[in-house]
Order: structure tokens, then C-alpha cells, then sequence
């Protein structure tokens, strides 16, 4: 059962980012192998990680492009969720790229300074497929990186067998975890594949774990070296996110999911314990987090949790989070919130309240999140699917420092000088730049800005 504590008595280390070891020596291991034997090293530890190891690893355009229409037929109605969630993700991020600005300004009479924002050549996606495959992880990470205008955007995710190979791989008894299919055809889940066609994927390559990072950050023969990794994965994956970073960029280190709801008795209860099982069912080290002002109205919610659970498939994944890491926070007074809020920097922030004063006050005073949903009918599982939003945001308090996965990881914003001869900004600089060499011992500095001064 979900534990109810009053804000007074919640642990110092409730506040502290959650660390989950993304440290690993399994990884460095991995990492070192593929930077030093490419393709190679991919095969040995698809081999011992993974159901398949394809003979080439890309999947062709084709299979997706099959995989998206065969979605169509069969499951119109998913099919239909992906094209409207692609939709609203394209648009949102490309109302993100408008804010980025390119400009030339004087600052003064003949010294004009300048923006740039430029795509990167090249965008890794990596999107799992464990025990759910992250089919929508795949408009969220994809769909900025085509409205930044990255020309070209690909994507590793675990191998699967192809359906052409399932009799041999049953006939030698391989395909399973520890026994992979060696030498099929390229293949991968078919959601995602039918995703990646939708949103424009460029490439596919079914590669996954620390090995796929590997390969997007350091190229292989068969896959390029990418500019910029996103995407998230399990503790390997991050793992190796974190140790490839400065070779290449990467949105973030994610940890598992939280989400924080603040609520007070206008709530609905029902709705309320189905937004925190929602995050529960993730994973057995998610988080969900609810504050109240109201003791009947957290009884009540825990109660419900309890009656949901029971009806829940993912029940006993949810159970373990719910009474691991599941918290009901009292507090006096719902201001307080805030303040626990602003500490606790959630991934995803609830405000689950009538329209109001008392709401508007907390929505402008809250600054720590990855997003916020404002109001009852915002469901952070509208986030995570169909909203526009894109659902990659930090975690365990990294929403002190960033915000999610936007347009703006995929672009390089750079800046230019224009300096006009004779010019009197152009001469106060070079004077000033002068000076500055000197102060710090370096005399070419200084020469360098001198005679360009000169009249």
C-alpha cells in the first residue's frame, strides 16, 4: 500500500536525485570492443544479448514501409493514433524551431554580431524493445530531429527474427534470449518499424543495448557515426549514453519515471490513483508522487489505488512501485507544494485542480519540471502519447538544470562577427581587445586586434 506521511516527516534523501548505477563495466567493455572492432563486435554481443543477429544489420525501407501498411489493415485504429500523434509532435516541434531566431544586429557602428541555428548532419535515435516495446518513443524522438532539419536521422532498436526465418530458428531451437538467430534477415518489432516509417526514419538498424550506442557514437561499417544520441533505455543503455557523451551529444541520462500530482479535494479520486498507477506500471523503481492538503481525500485516492490494482495486467510491476517508492505527502497548507515541487524537480508535474486563483498561483511559482499538466482533464498520459509534447524528460532532479527532448538537441545554434574597416566599434574593439591581451601576458592577442586598428 501507498505510504501517507506529512511533509514534516518525509526523508532528507526523498529530495536527492535517485541514482540507479549507470556506472558499469560490462559497458566499457562493450563500448571498447565496438569502437575497436565495428561490425564484429555488434555480432558477438548480439549474439549473447539479443534473439537475432541479422546478416545485415539495416532494415530496408520496404519492411517499414510493409510493417506501416500492414498496421493500416490490420489495426486501423492504431494506425490512425500514430499518424494523429506524429501530427501534433511535427507541428509542436516545429513551433519550437520558430523560436530559435537567426539575426545580424550592430552592437555598434560598424561591429555587427550574429545567430545562427543549424541542424546537426546526423541524429541517433534508440528506442527499446523489452517487455513493452516503446513504440511512441519513436514519434518523440524521430519527429524533432526531422523539424530541426536534421537530413539525416537514424535509429537502433533490439532485432527481431524475421518472419521468413521463424521455422529455421524454431528448427535449431534458437531466437530465444541466450540463443539468437544467427544470419536471417533484418528485422524488428513491427510497431516500431511501422512508426519509423511514419515519421520519416531515414535508416533502421536492428542493433540494440550498450552495443547500438556504441555503434551510433563511434560508426561501424555498417552503421554511421552520429552527431547526437537520444532516446531512452535500460540501465546499459544509459549507461553507455553517459560514457560516449563528448564524443557525440545526448539529451540526457534518464533514470526511471516519476510523476508528481498536486491535488486538492476538487480532484477526482478515481482519476487521480489511475494518473499514479499509469506511471507505476512502468517500471518496479518508477515513482508516483501525490500532494495534498486533504487526509480524507489521500485515503480515498489510496483506497481507489488499491481497487485498480487489482483489475491492473501490469498489476505486479505497479505493486512493487507503489509500496517501494509510492508516496502520499500532507501537507497544511497547499502552497507548500510548491515548495516541494521546486525541490524535488519531477519528471512530470500535476496539477490536478479547479481553474482558479489557487491553481494559477502554484502554476507561475512551480519552475522545477520536466513538463506540466495544468488542470483535471490534462492527463500526463496525454503527454506521453498524443499531445504534441514530447514525453522524453529528465529525471531524478536533472529538471533543475534541463528541460525534455526538444528541436533545440538536435540544432546548433552558433554566432558570427562582422567587423567593418575604420569603422568606430571596429576600433574601440580592437583597442579594448588590446588592452586585454596585455592584461593576460599575451602579446600575439594583442598585436592581432592592434593591427586591425590601425588607421
Amino acid at each position: 500500500m501507498i505510504k501517507i506521511q506529512k511533509y514534516t516527516e518525509v526523508e532528507p534523501d526523498f529530495f536527492k536525485g535517485r541514482d540507479f548505477d549507470n556506472s558499469n563495466e560490462v559497458v566499457d567493455s562493450v563500448l571498447e570492443e565496438v569502437q575497436k572492432r565495428g561490425d564484429a563486435a555488434l555480432r558477438l554481443y548480439g549474439n549473447k544479448f539479443d534473439v537475432a543477429v541479422p546478416a545485415q544489420f539495416e532494415v530496408p525501407q520496404e519492411e517499414l514501409k510493409a510493417a506501416a501498411e500492414k498496421l493500416r489493415i490490420e489495426k486501423r485504429d492504431i494506425y490512425d493514433a500514430f499518424v494523429y500523434s506524429h501530427d501534433l509532435a511535427l507541428r509542436f516541434a516545429k513551433l519550437q524551431k520558430k523560436t530559435f531566431r537567426d539575426f545580424e544586429e550592430e552592437l555598434e557602428p560598424g561591429l555587427f554580431t550574429g545567430q545562427k541555428t543549424i541542424p546537426v548532419d546526423i541524429a541517433g535515435c534508440y528506442v527499446p524493445a523489452g517487455r513493452f516495446p516503446l513504440v511512441s518513443t519513436v514519434i518523440m524522438t524521430v519527429t524533432p530531429a526531422v523539424a530541426a532539419g536534421v537530413p539525416n536521422v537514424i535509429l537502433c532498436t533490439p532485432p527481431r527474427v524475421h518472419p521468413e526465418d521463424k521455422i529455421s530458428a524454431g528448427k535449431t531451437g534458437s531466437g530465444i534470449p541466450g540463443k539468437a538467430f544467427v544470419g536471417g534477415k533484418p528485422y524488428a518489432d513491427e510497431g516500431i518499424m511501422a512508426a519509423a516509417y511514419i515519421c520519416g526514419v531515414d535508416h533502421l538498424y536492428a542493433v540494440g543495448g550498450s552495443q547500438a550506442i556504441g555503434a551510433m557514437a563511434f560508426g561501424t561499417e555498417s552503421i554511421p557515426k552520429v552527431d547526437v544520441i537520444v532516446g531512452p533505455g535500460n540501465k546499459f543503455v544509459q549507461a553507455a549514453k553517459k560514457a560516449v557523451f563528448g564524443n557525440v551529444g545526448i539529451d540526457f541520462v534518464a533514470g526511471p519515471t516519476e510523476v508528481m500530482i498536486i491535488a486538492d479535494k476538487s480532484a477526482n479520486i478515481e482519476w487521480v490513483a489511475a494518473d499514479l498507477l499509469a506511471q507505476a506500471e512502468h517500471d518496479v523503481v518508477a515513482q508516483p508522487i501525490l500532494v495534498t492538503d486533504d487526509m480524507d481525500f489521500a485515503t480515498n485516492v489510496s483506497e481507489a489505488i488499491e481497487n485498480q490494482l487489482e483489475t491492473l495486467t501490469t498489476k505486479t510491476v505497479a505493486r512493487q512501485s507503489i509500496d517501494t517508492y509510492g508516496k502520499i505527502i500532507i501537507v497544511e497548507k497547499l502552497e507548500e507544494a510548491i515548495e516541494i515541487a521546486n525541490m524535488k524537480a519531477p519528471e512530470h508535474l500535476e496539477l490536478a485542480m479547479d481553474k482558479g486563483a489557487a491553481r494559477d498561483k502554484i502554476a507561475k511559482a512551480v519552475h522545477n519540471f520536466g513538463s506540466l499538466f495544468i488542470g483535471h482533464y490534462s492527463a500526463e498520459v496525454l503527454g506521453d502519447y498524443a499531445a504534441g509534447l514530447n514525453h522524453t524528460l529528465p529525471t531524478s532532479g536533472a529538471a533543475h538544470y534541463t528541460g525534455g527532448l526538444s528541436v533545440r538537441n538536435f540544432l546548433k545554434t552558433v554566432t558570427t562577427l562582422r567587423a567593418e574597416k575604420g569603422k568606430p566599434g571596429t576600433l574601440k574593439s580592437s583597442a579594448a581587445a588590446g588592452y586585454l591581451g596585455d592584461s593576460e601576458g599575451l602579446a600575439g592577442h594583442a598585436r592581432a586586434a592592434r593591427i586591425r586598428g590601425e588607421k
